[in-house]
C-alpha cells in the first residue's frame, strides 16, 4: 500500500525523533467548523511544545497520508461529514474508491504501525457497550489494541459504555492497561470509574520504559494509558458525569436496551448538558497530546541512549 508520509514526518523518523500520531474523525465528526480546525491546530501545537512531531493521519483522495499540511486539514475541517468515518474495516473500501476517511482510534492505529509511530494521542477510546454481552456490539479500538504494537494515550472510556467488560475484554487482548498518576482506570469526563488498573505509571519515563519493554519483546499487542480529566476541568466533567447518570436512569426506566442504547444516552446527555461536553473534550486532548508529546520524547531519548551503549 502507498502510504504518503509528510516530509517533516519522515525526517523525524528517520532520525530517531520523537513522533505522535493524531486521528482525524475528531476533525471532521466532533465538531463544527471553524472550531475543529482551531482545535487540531491547537494540538498540533501542544505536541511541537513537547519536542515531538505532530501527524496527523486521514486518506485523502483514495490515499493514506501520515502528517498533513495546514492546507489539508483545513480542507478537512471544512468538508467535515463528507468524509466518511473510517475504522480499519473500512480502510480498503475508502482506498479503493478514491474516497476520503477521517481515520478513527483503529485505524489511525493501523497507519500509525505501518510506518513506524510507537504513540498515539486521542480523546477516548471506544469500548464494549452496555448490553454488550447480547449485541456483541464491541468497538474495533479494542481488537486493534490486541494486534497492533502502538501506544493508544487517552482520557480512558466514556461511562457510557460498559467499563467492566470494556478491561475484561482489553486482558483478554493481551493489552497493557495503565494508569497515569493513579490506580483507578479514568472514565473520560471523570477520574473515578471504580475499576482498579493492573498498571500505574507516574512519569513520560516510566510510560517509555514499559512501551520500549513491550516493542523489544515483540509482544505485538498495544499499550493503553489513560490519563484522567484535568483538575482545572472536573466541574465541568462531574457535571457531564451526572448528565450520564440520568440519563441511564431514563434508558432503564424506558427499557431501552441493546442496540439502541448508545443513541439515546448520546442525545439525551447532550440535550441534559447543552453541549457543554464540547469545551471539556479539547481541554481532555490537549491533555493527553501534552502527555503524548512527553513520553515520544523520552521514548526516543531511551532508543538513542541504549543505541549508544551498544556502540561502547
Amino acid at each position: 500500500m502507498s502510504i504518503v508520509v509528510a516530509p517533516e514526518v519522515a525526517a523525524a523518523l528517520a532520525r530517531g525523533g520523537s513522533v505522535v500520531a493524531l486521528e482525524s474523525t475528531i476533525v471532521c465528526h466532533g465538531m463544527p467548523y471553524p472550531k475543529n480546525l482551531q482545535t487540531a491546530m491547537e494540538v498540533e501545537a501542544v505536541v511541537r511544545d513537547t519536542g515531538a512531531i505532530p501527524a496527523t493521519i486521514a486518506i485523502l483522495d483514495g490515499l493514506p497520508h501520515v502528517g498533513l499540511s495546514g492546507e489539508q486539514l483545513k480542507r478537512m475541517a471544512i468538508s467535515g461529514r463528507q468524509f466518511q468515518k473510517t475504522a480499519r474495516r473500512d480502510i480498503a473500501h475508502v482506498v479503493a474508491s478514491g474516497g476520503n476517511g477521517a481515520t478513527t482510534v483503529s485505524a489511525t492505529m493501523f497507519f500509525a504501525h505501518k510506518v513506524g509511530i510507537p504513540i498515539f494521542v486521542t480523546g477516548g477510546i471506544g469500548g464494549v457497550h452496555r448490553h454488550g454481552e447480547q449485541t456483541m456490539d464491541i468497538s474495533s479500538d479494542l481488537t486493534e489494541l490486541g494486534k497492533t504494537p502502538v501506544t493508544v494515550i487517552s482520557a480512558g472510556v466514556k461511562s457510557i459504555l460498559d467499563i467492566p467488560r470494556t478491561l475484561e475484554y482489553l486482558e483478554t487482548q493481551g493489552v497493557t492497561v495503565a494508569a497515569y498518576r493513579t490506580n483507578e482506570f479514568p472514565a473520560f469526563f471523570t477520574e473515578l470509574s471504580g475499576c482498579q488498573v493492573p498498571c500505574r505509571v507516574d512519569s513520560p519515563e516510566e510510560c517509555a520504559k514499559i512501551i520500549h519493554a513491550n516493542r523489544n519483546l515483540h509482544l505485538g499487542s498495544g499499550i493503553l494509558i489513560a490519563v484522567p480529566i484535568p483538575t482545572q476541568h472536573a466541574a465541568s466533567g462531574n457535571i457531564i458525569e451526572s448528565a450520564i447518570r440520568k440519563a441511564l436512569k431514563e434508558a432503564e426506566e424506558k427499557r431501552i436496551i441493546g442496540n439502541a442504547i448508545t443513541p439515546f444516552m448520546l442525545e439525551r446527555v447532550k440535550e441534559l448538558t447543552g453541549g457543554s461536553s464540547l469545551e471539556a473534550n479539547i481541554a481532555l486532548v490537549k491533555n493527553n497530546a501534552e502527555l503524548g508529546g512527553k513520553v515520544a520524547v523520552a521514548l526516543s531519548n531511551l532508543q538513542k541512549r541504549e543505541t549508544k551503549s551498544k556502540l561502547l
